[in-house]
């Protein structure tokens, strides 16, 4: 395999808790050692690498003899504590058995929230692969109550755009034990039929992830599909396939038709407008008209009081909020310049009116052209 041939020169591999398992109750050394093997050739070649793997979960309760996963937050944060060194311990002994020296990272949303947390994260993970250290990134599930809580936050999907999008990658390899999005659900249907390309991530394909929706994991389809939406918004290829295919790392990482491709919807995206795209730290949604849609979309205008039709949730001044059109499509998100209290008030008005209406401005635009990301 030649690195200069290869479509792709950064890659962010997500590994699935089904698959580490081979869908049994611990982890499959034989089927990790498979990965491994795959993954240590491919950073031969490409010198940037990092993966995001699921399993401590699986890996702790194994290690108690567990047969069922104990219900509530604190017994899943047992395993996790329990199952994290295990889990590394197997991919320390695996990769050394290549030469290559890995890292670990424990994330949680909130250290991702925070602007500086946010470069934090991404100025680590940038050196590490400087210095062609592979770096494991884990969700810190002993500490993440809300993201154990939350299933539709995904086991680690949702993680592995957001890494995506903190590195500048330019393919995210969702490995999981599906082919990639059916048609129907194939465990019902014989007919269904595999998805090879989706341009742009609808209601529809929205609709397909739900009706497709099977056991895997802690995550399944949906969460793959809003990762998706993530990874591509950022300029981020992403593919869904199976990774129990013979050498389907490697094909992947030439740009092989393998499972479902998300090619991006955006050119890449500089670091700030990322971070915001990322939804991590949203405040609200700001509901607009089409006038103020095609202002910001072909004018490259700023969002007014006056394109404002309804706001949903409490913000800051200062805060980021997501962009609605009138349809309930998310167009963008921006760092909106006044409180959702503020907002309430002047929504609809216009500009030359927000001193009357407030006492006080602080400017024309509810979200300055400046601080706008359009998708």
């Amino acid at each position: 395999m030649n690195s200069k041939s290869l479509p792709y020169k950064r890659i962010v591999i997500k590994l699935g808790t089904n698959l580490l398992t081979g869908g049994g109750d611990s982890l499959d050394k034989n089927i990790m050692s498979s990965l491994v093997a795959q993954i240590a050739g491919l950073h031969s070649k490409v010198a940037e690498l990092v993966i995001v793997s699921s399993g401590a979960i699986a890996a702790g309760r194994y290690k108690l003899g567990l047969t069922k996963e104990p219900k509530g937050i604190p017994y899943k944060q047992i395993l996790a504590s329990i199952g994290q060194s295990r889990l590394m311990n197997i991919y320390e002994e695996l990769f050394r058995e290549h030469g290559i020296t890995i890292a670990q990272a424990l994330l949680t949303k909130a250290d991702l929230s925070d602007r500086a947390g946010y470069l934090n994260a991404r100025n680590t993970l940038l050196a590490l692969l400087e210095l062609r250290v592979l770096c494991i990134v884990n969700e810190n599930d002993v500490v993440a109550v809300d993201e154990i809580q939350e299933s539709k936050f995904g086991d680690n999907d949702n993680l592995s755009a957001m890494v995506a999008n903190l590195i500048d990658a330019d393919l995210l390899m969702m490995l999981t034990d599906t082919a990639g999005l059916y048609n129907a659900n194939p465990q019902r249907y014989s007919e269904a039929r595999l998805i090879a390309r989706v341009n742009g991530i609808d209601g529809k394909v929205e609709r397909l992830a739900y009706d497709t929706q099977s056991d895997m994991g802690t995550g399944g389809m949906i969460t793959k599909i809003e990762a998706a939406k993530l990874a591509t918004a950022s300029g981020v290829s992403m593919v869904i396939a199976d990774g129990r295919l013979p050498d389907v790392i490697f094909k992947l990482a030439e740009g092989r038709a393998i499972g479902t491709l998300f090619p991006p919807s955006s050119s890449k995206l500089e670091s700030r407008k990322r971070w915001m795209l990322s939804g991590l730290c949203v405040r609200g949604k700001l509901f607009v008209d089409s006038g103020a849609v095609s202002a910001m979309k072909k004018k490259g205008s700023s969002l007014l009081a006056a394109g404002i039709e309804r706001i949903e949730g409490k913000c800051r001044r200062g805060d980021i909020v997501n962009i609605y059109n009138t349809n309930g499509k998310r167009i963008g998100c921006g760092i909106s310049n006044y409180s959702s209290s503020d907002i309430e008030i002047i929504k609809g008005a216009h500009s030359g009116k927000i001193t009357e209406l407030l006492g006080y401005n602080y400017g024309s635009e509810v979200v300055h052209r400046n601080n706008l990301v359009i998708i």
